[in-house]
């Protein structure tokens, strides 16, 4: 799925401007934390998430991030928006809760990208 697509998918609107939308999403993430997001996400996914600041941004460049989705209709300021567009991050908006937005993601058959930080398997015994 390229962003086009993933716009599409979750009808979402694009914020950031002169955005390459054929880049290639190769999963998905949702999250708030964003040490969760340094912590476990893979390259090249699209984060879900309902923070609209510009340490979002900057987590996504490290992190190697596609693309960003503010859920539930949320709107970063003309700051994250200036931020993005140098670091060439598309921002996307979505009237879709981040709940929906996963479903609807999974849905379309985007995986999840989240590496497994702890395994807890053994704490059953």
């Amino acid at each position: 799925m390229n962003i086009q697509e993933l716009i599409d998918a979750i009808e979402g609107e694009l914020i950031t401007k002169d955005t390459d939308l054929t880049k290639e999403v190769k999963g998905a993430f949702a999250a708030d934390l964003m040490s969760d997001v340094l912590a476990s996400i893979e390259p090249e996914t699209v984060l879900l998430t309902g923070l609209c600041n510009p340490q979002v941004v900057r987590t996504a460049r490290i992190a190697d991030v596609v693309a960003i989705v503010f859920v539930r209709g949320k709107n970063p300021d003309e700051s994250t928006i200036a931020l993005a567009e140098k670091e060439e991050i598309p921002l996307i908006t979505s009237q879709l809760g981040m709940y929906a937005l996963c479903g609807r993601l999974n849905y379309f058959k985007l995986p999840s990208l989240e590496e497994v930080v702890y395994d807890n398997t053994n704490d059953l015994n």
